[in-house]
């Protein structure tokens, strides 16, 4: 039997994440912006409830173009907790539409990939975690990393979600070390 970190569980959406996205190291500025904010819209809630949801938010956020949603306001706020299909949550929302005009400022600066993973010298940090309760919810680095994205005008990407964040987007790879992933993410850093 394949062995998997236990977080995932059984459900097929769920473990096709964990084995294919979770842990894989993103260099896209755009696809790192867009796993940012769901991360921001998980807040409070499950992540299966956000990947479930994942298809609707990319429909109801016209793919998660940061240079769209920068130009919007209440009208798509409006339009948008109306939306049966997402998480209806003003705040999460309106920071979504700040966070991309911020996302613009980094990306025309440095490139937002560029500024996330020089957090981390360009290369994933690699732990080696044998059970799911020692891997951290927080680090000094997620709070170095949400503290300098807050200053850059983020909003709902506090350390745990910054956290969360950095290991789904490969930054960090929390795959247990008895997980027939932790190796393969390992490999794929560059």
């Amino acid at each position: 039997m394949t062995e998997r970190c236990g977080w995932c569980g059984l459900e097929p959406i769920y473990v096709d994440y964990h084995d294919t996205e979770w842990g894989v190291p993103e260099y896209d500025s755009r696809t790192l912006w867009e796993k940012l904010i769901l991360d921001g819209f998980q807040a409070g809630l499950s992540w299966i409830t956000i990947l479930k949801k994942r298809d609707n938010f990319r429909a109801a956020f016209e793919g998660f173009d940061p240079n769209v949603i920068a130009s919007w306001g209440e009208p798509e706020v409006t339009r948008l907790l109306g939306d049966a299909g997402i998480i209806r949550h003003r705040g999460k929302i309106e920071a979504t539409i700040g966070n991309a005009r911020a996302w613009q400022v980094i990306e025309q600066r440095e490139g937002f990939d560029q500024f996330l993973w020089k957090y981390v010298d360009g290369k994933p940090l690699q732990n080696q975690f044998c059970t799911l309760d020692e891997v951290p919810p927080e680090t000094e680095l997620s709070k170095r990393v949400s503290k300098d994205l807050k200053k850059e005008g983020f909003k709902f990407c506090g350390p745990t979600i910054v956290y969360a964040f950095m290991e789904a987007t490969g930054l960090v790879n929390d795959h247990l070390v008895s997980c027939h992933c932790h190796e393969k993410v390992a490999k794929l850093a560059r």
